[in-house]
């Protein structure tokens, strides 16, 4: 395969700007385009929910400082949309007409949030939650709000919830499951979560779900769940979940798996063999789990990106990271709030949890083990002296013969 002389990477994001500074980082001397729809130059997510929801920053974490494009060759186009790939040609079209040659071609469009198909969505006052200026009129309401209602109890929701609460609203959260992120922790772990909430002033209607928005003069009033009782509201956040941004990859030819992401193999790639896809979009075949995987986590498209940059040079290393997520809520330095991080990825129906520390006291160590005694998954709750190790036991799944291993065993010596 011949060393390409242009990259295009479609995708501003951090999986997209990841790639592109790989590329440079690495060496690479072609010409590298980076087009973005949003009008803000490359950053990263999770401060939206986090840091900047409170008020803590005033700025995302940027991928790279403003200079570094422009000195690295990287010719941006912020808030340019692109509308077409035409394979064939090896072209992609932008919004404003231009044509674009191609001979490595990166997908890296991420993801949007989902809505609710329901009567009243339109409404004024109801968010969603995925960009910079999201993050900033959401803060601006929740600062002015008194009654908050959340829809979805996943990590947005959660971490939204905290926000809303340290801006002095009245928050409810509306959830599906019986405990908040229920199908990601189960529902031991998701009630550590649920207790701290509640002692932090949020109510909750669990397996509940909306059936409706009320408003007057077009601005949101209330939710109306579907036992008939109306939730009052002046800021309503919709955190139900995203849908990859395939649309192009279809409209291409590109083949989709059933999670909805854009189908490529292990080192990346799709069918096409000039085009991958990194990040949200990108439904991998993982070599260690041995199944499709679409991840929609801040390490994902970190690691993913500068990853598919050094493939797309004609390297042939297949992506072998295990998931990770970190998650923050209300003060983790004096307390009594939650820092936690996630590896790997666990079975919820088939694994056992087996804890090490204190669930009331907020700090442990939650590990899940297949049938097999593998651990599939671990989560530290304000404990950080055993990271490296934690993400020893998930990356090399080993194996414990019994669970007092885990629970006041030596865990660096299990790797």
């Amino acid at each position: 395969m011949a060393a390409p002389q242009r990259i295009v990477i479609v995708g501003g994001g951090l999986a997209g700007a990841g790639a592109a500074a790989a590329l440079r980082e690495g060496g690479y001397p072609g010409e590298v385009l980076l087009f973005g729809a949003d009008a803000h130059r490359p950053y990263e997510l999770p401060a939206l929910s986090k840091g900047l929801l409170i008020g803590d920053a005033e700025e995302p974490d940027w991928v790279r400082d403003q200079n570094f494009y422009a000195e690295h060759d990287v010719t941006l186009h912020l808030g340019t949309r692109v509308t077409r790939i035409e394979m064939g040609a090896r072209l992609v079209l932008d919004a404003a007409g231009g044509e674009h040659r191609y001979d490595r071609l990166l997908l890296a469009t991420g993801s949007k949030p989902r809505s609710l198909p329901v009567r009243g969505a339109d409404l004024t006052g109801i968010h969603t939650l995925r960009t910079l200026d999201d993050a900033l009129a959401l803060r601006a309401a929740f600062a002015k709000s008194d009654r908050v209602v959340i829809i979805g109890s996943g990590w947005i929701g959660s971490e939204a919830a905290a926000a809303a609460r340290k801006h002095g609203a009245e928050v409810t959260v509306v959830g599906m499951e019986s405990t908040p992120l229920e199908s990601v922790l189960g529902t031991e772990i998701g009630g550590v979560f649920h207790d701290l909430h509640t002692e932090q002033g949020v109510r909750w209607r669990l397996r509940s779900s909306v059936a409706d928005f009320v408003g007057d003069e077009g601005a949101v009033t209330g939710v109306r769940l579907t036992d008939g009782s109306v939730l009052e509201a002046d800021v309503v956040l919709l955190a139900v979940g995203a849908a990859p941004e395939t649309g192009l990859a279809h409209a291409a030819g590109l083949d989709l798996s059933e999670d909805g992401g854009v189908c490529v193999d292990a080192y990346l790639r799709t069918a096409s063999p000039d085009i991958y896809a990194a990040g949200d979009v990108a439904s991998q075949f993982h070599p260690k789990y041995e199944r499709r995987l679409r991840v929609e986590h801040w390490a994902n498209a970190k690691n993913q990106g500068e990853h598919v940059a050094k493939n797309m040079l004609g390297e042939h290393e297949p992506y072998q990271r295990a998931p990770y997520f970190f998650s923050d809520q209300y003060d983790t330095n004096t307390g009594p709030g939650i820092g936690c991080e996630y590896r790997g990825l666990a079975n919820l129906e088939t694994d056992r949890l087996v804890v090490r520390g204190s669930l009331r006291e907020r700090e442990f160590i939650a590990f899940w083990l297949s049938p097999q005694g593998t651990i599939t998954a671990a989560m530290n709750v304000n404990v950080w002296d055993s990271s490296d190790a934690l993400q020893h036991l998930v990356n090399d799944r080993v194996s414990v013969t019994s669970d007092e291993q885990l629970v006041s065993g030596d865990l660096g010596s299990l790797t």
